[in-house]
C-alpha cells in the first residue's frame, strides 16, 4: 500500500539500537500485504522491488532509496537537483527510519538510478496501467467509449555540447537542445496512459506508432491535424483502434469510391495517396464539418461509420475534450516546472524525464481515486491545489494536521468553479511561434482509373 500521512506512526523508531520517541511525521510506505490493496496503489512498487536488491539492506543505495527519491525530487518545489535531492533524501531517511540511511551525494544517486534497467521500468509502467484502469471505475469510458487523445510536445534540455550532440535543436533558430515527448492522454479520468521520449527532432507520428501496441482494442483515438498520414491510421486500423482526426489542407480526400458492402451516414470520402494505391486499399472515412460562431469551419473525419454508435454530438464533445491533453501539457511543463530538464547528461535527461512523468501520474492517481470518492467527476481535479497538498505533507507534520489528512484534502483540491464572462485575452508574447489554423482538406472527385482500381480492391478483400 502506497500511504502517504500526516498521522503519528505508530512504529518505534530505533537508530544506533537506542529506542527514540514516537514523533509525528509525514511517511511513505510500502506494504506488500496482499489484503490491503484496496486503499491507493499498493503492489505499485512492490513489483519493481520484487525484481531489484531491495533485500540488500547492506547497500547504501537500495532500490526502494532511488524509487522513492527519484519521486519525492519531481514533487519538490526546490529550484535546483542538488536542493532537492538533499530534501528528497531528507524525508526518505524519515520513512526508512531504522535501516541504513542512503548515500549523501547526488553522483552516488544518479549512478544507482542507472543501474535500474528498463525492464523494471516498464513492469512499473504496466503496473500503472492496471491501476489506471481500477480506478478510474465509472469513468474508464466517456458516451460508451474508451477514448484517449494523442499529441506532442518538447522539453528543452541544457544546451551543453553532449545534448546538442544527442538531440539536436529541433525548433527555430537559435534554440536549444529538445527532447520529443509524444503521449496517450485518457479522455475519461484526465491522466496520461503511455508516452514516448525521443530527440527533438523525432516525429510524433513516429512516436505513436510505436505506441499503438498500448492501445487497446476497440479505443477511440482523437488526434489533430499533425496524426493524419496515410501509414499511420492504416496501422491503428490495423490495431481495431477507431480514428477521430482533424483534416487539414495538407490531406486530399477522394469522392465517389463506392464500396455496396459498407453503407456510410454522413458524407463519405476515401484517404487514399496516389504513392500507396498499388500497395494498399483506400481508407474509407466519414467526414463532418463543424461551425462556430467567429470561426473557421472544422472539418474531422472518422473511421466510425455508423452514425449511430458515434453521433455528430458525441464527435463535437470528444474534439473539445482532446484540449483536456494541451492542458495536461501546460500542468506538466509549468505547475510541476517541468519545462526544461535539469541533467547536463544526454542519458540522465530521459531518465528524469520518464520519473518525472510517473510522478505526475501518480499524483494523478491520487487525486482522481480521492474525487471519485467524494462522487465527483475526475476531470474537476486541480493539480496546482493537489501539489499543494502534497508538499505541505512532505513538510514537519504541524502543518498537515492541521488541514486533516492526505485524502481529505486532496478531494478538496477541484478547479475553480466560476463561470467566466468574457473572453481571456491573449497577449502577444515576442519570438513565439504562432501556429496557422490547419485549414481545409482538399477534396476532389475519383478518377476512373482509381475507380476500377478500388473495386478490385474491394472484390479482393471479399474473396480472402
Amino acid at each position: 500500500m502506497l500511504c502517504l500521512s500526516g498521522q503519528q506512526s505508530k512504529e518505534v523508531r530505533y537508530e544506533d539500537s537506542i529506542c527514540r520517541e514516537q514523533r509525528f511525521f509525514v511517511f511513505l510506505s510500502v506494504i506488500v500485504a496482499f489484503g490491503h490493496e484496496s486503499h491507493l496503489h499498493g503492489p505499485l512498487f512492490s513489483t519493481l522491488m520484487a525484481m531489484g536488491p531491495q533485500g540488500d539492506r547492506s547497500r547504501r543505495w537500495t532500490l526502494e532509496h532511488v524509487i522513492y527519491v527519484s519521486l519525492l525530487m519531481v514533487l519538490d518545489a526546490a529550484p535546483t537537483l542538488q536542493e532537492r535531492f538533499g530534501n528528497a533524501r531528507q524525508a526518505t531517511v524519515e520513512m526508512f527510519a531504522g535501516r541504513k540511511r542512503p548515500g549523501r551525494t547526488y553522483q552516488g544517486y544518479v549512478k544507482a538510478r542507472r543501474q535500474i534497467t528498463r525492464r523494471p521500468i516498464r513492469v512499473t509502467k504496466r503496473t500503472l496501467c492496471r491501476y489506471h484502469r481500477r480506478i478510474a471505475g465509472p469513468f474508464w469510458r466517456r458516451n460508451d467509449w474508451l477514448a484517449f487523445a494523442a499529441d506532442g510536445t518538447r522539453i528543452e534540455r541544457p544546451r551543453t555540447a553532449q545534448n546538442e550532440k544527442a538531440f539536436g535543436c529541433a525548433g527555430r533558430d537559435k534554440t536549444a537542445p529538445q527532447l520529443s515527448l509524444t503521449s496517450l492522454y485518457h479522455l475519461g479520468t484526465g491522466l496520461p496512459w503511455a508516452w514516448r521520449i525521443g530527440p527533438g527532432t523525432e516525429s510524433e507520428q513516429v512516436h505513436l506508432r510505436r505506441m499503438i501496441g498500448q492501445l487497446p482494442r476497440g479505443s477511440l483515438l482523437v488526434a489533430d491535424a499533425g496524426f493524419t498520414s496515410f501509414d499511420l491510421l492504416r496501422s491503428l486500423s490495423d490495431r481495431h483502434v477507431e480514428v477521430l482526426v482533424r483534416m487539414g489542407s495538407n490531406r486530399t480526400l477522394l469522392t465517389g469510391l463506392e464500396d455496396t458492402c459498407v453503407q456510410v451516414q454522413g458524407e463519405r470520402v476515401w484517404l487514399w495517396p496516389k504513392q500507396k494505391q498499388a500497395q494498399y486499399p483506400p481508407l474509407k472515412l466519414r467526414l463532418i464539418r463543424l461551425e462556430r460562431a467567429n470561426h473557421s469551419p472544422m472539418c474531422l473525419a472518422t473511421s466510425v461509420l455508423d452514425e449511430h454508435a458515434l453521433t455528430d454530438r458525441q464527435i463535437g464533445q470528444f474534439y473539445r475534450m482532446r484540449w483536456g491533453q494541451e492542458v495536461f501539457h501546460r500542468s506538466f511543463k509549468q505547475t510541476l516546472g517541468q519545462h526544461k530538464m535539469r541533467s547536463a547528461s544526454p542519458g540522465e535527461a530521459r531518465r528524469e524525464l520518464d520519473w518525472a512523468l510517473m510522478a505526475y501520474l501518480i499524483l494523478g492517481l491520487w487525486s482522481v481515486q480521492a474525487q471519485i470518492e467524494a462522487h465527483r467527476d475526475p476531470l474537476t481535479w486541480s493539480v496546482a491545489e493537489s501539489l499543494r497538498v502534497v508538499r505541505r505533507a512532505m513538510r514537519p507534520a504541524g502543518w498537515f494536521r492541521r488541514r486533516g489528512d492526505l485524502v481529505t484534502q486532496l478531494r478538496r483540491a477541484v478547479k475553480d468553479g466560476y463561470v467566466r464572462k468574457g473572453w481571456k485575452a491573449v497577449r502577444p508574447w515576442p519570438r513565439k511561434k504562432n501556429d496557422h489554423p490547419p485549414g481545409q482538406p482538399k477534396m476532389r472527385e475519383a478518377t476512373e482509373k482509381e475507380k476500377h482500381r478500388a473495386q478490385k480492391t474491394y472484390e479482393k478483400n471479399r474473396a480472402a
